[in-house]
C-alpha cells in the first residue's frame, strides 16, 4: 500500500477518534442539557465523518472502485446529527429544563415558550369549532 494513503487513512482515522473522544468526554462533563447536546453533534459530525472518509479511502484502494455505502452514511450523519441535536434543544427548551446562571439570551427562551403557549391554545380553539 502506498505510504500516502497510509498517512491519509491514519490521520483521518486519529482526527476521527479524538472527536469522537473529546465530544464523550463533553457529553460527561458540561453542566446542562443545552451544552451538553454541543458536543455529541460536533462529534458525530466531524469524527464520524473522519473516520468513514477513511473507510471510503481505504476501501477504494482495495477494491478499486469507490464504497458508496460509506458514502451515504456519512452523508446521513451530516444532514441528521444536527437536526436530532435542534429537535433535543426544543423538547428541553419547552419541557423548562433549567439553563446554567451565565445561559445569553435567556429572554428569547422565555419567548419562545410564550409562543408555543400562544399556538396550543390557537389550535385547541381551531379544534372547537
Amino acid at each position: 500500500m502506498n505510504f500516502w494513503l497510509e498517512l491519509t487513512v491514519s490521520a483521518l482515522l486519529m482526527i476521527g477518534g479524538i472527536f469522537v473522544l473529546v465530544g464523550s468526554i463533553g457529553l460527561f462533563r458540561l453542566k446542562d442539557a443545552y451544552t451538553r447536546l454541543h458536543a455529541p453533534t460536533k462529534a458525530t459530525t466531524v469524527g464520524l465523518g473522519g473516520i468513514l472518509l477513511s473507510s471510503v479511502i481505504y476501501m477504494s484502494y482495495l477494491q478499486g472502485y469507490v464504497n458508496v455505502h460509506a458514502l451515504l452514511i456519512t452523508l446521513f450523519l451530516v444532514i441528521t446529527a444536527p437536526v436530532t441535536a435542534h429537535i433535543l434543544a426544543k423538547v428541553a427548551m419547552h419541557h423548562k429544563v433549567k439553563t446554567m446562571k451565565s445561559t445569553q439570551n435567556e429572554g428569547l427562551v422565555d419567548k419562545a415558550r410564550e409562543q408555543k403557549a400562544v399556538d396550543e391554545e390557537a389550535s385547541s380553539k381551531n379544534k372547537g369549532k
